[in-house]
């Protein structure tokens, strides 16, 4: 069965994750910004985690897949998705991941880009 440890690690991979904390609990992030995390409402399920993500390609996970992915009212809406570590395969969660971080980028959650070190010129009146 997986752990956030297994999150931890196949969300380590991808750039510019770090590992962080959201709300008290262990979580995953980009440029300060949550990726996925151990879920703390009581209405997720206990070796659970929350991911954010696409919400059309949640809508699809969880008409394929509700056994693996599920989402309560207090989530339902923000985009993200519940996941039930004992029913997701390995690959499937790098996968998951991997979307997640690409959807956090497309949406402007990307890291800023890096500042030239040559000051800019004053502008003259």
């Amino acid at each position: 069965m997986l752990t956030f440890d297994t999150v931890r690690e196949l969300g380590l991979a991808l750039a510019d994750i770090v590992d962080g904390t959201a709300y008290g609990a262990p979580a995953l992030k980009l440029t300060g910004k949550l990726l996925a995390c151990i879920p703390t409402n009581k209405s997720a399920e206990a070796n659970s985690i929350v991911v954010r993500i696409d919400p059309e390609q949640r809508a699809e996970l969880l008409r394929e897949h509700p056994d693996v992915y599920y989402i309560t009212a207090h989530y339902a809406p923000h985009p993200t998705v519940l996941v039930r570590l004992s029913r997701i395969a390995r690959g499937d969660l790098r996968e998951l991941l991997r979307d997640a971080h690409r959807f956090m980028t497309k949406t402007g959650l990307k890291p800023p880009a890096r500042r030239s070190s040559v000051p800019k010129r004053p502008r003259s009146r």
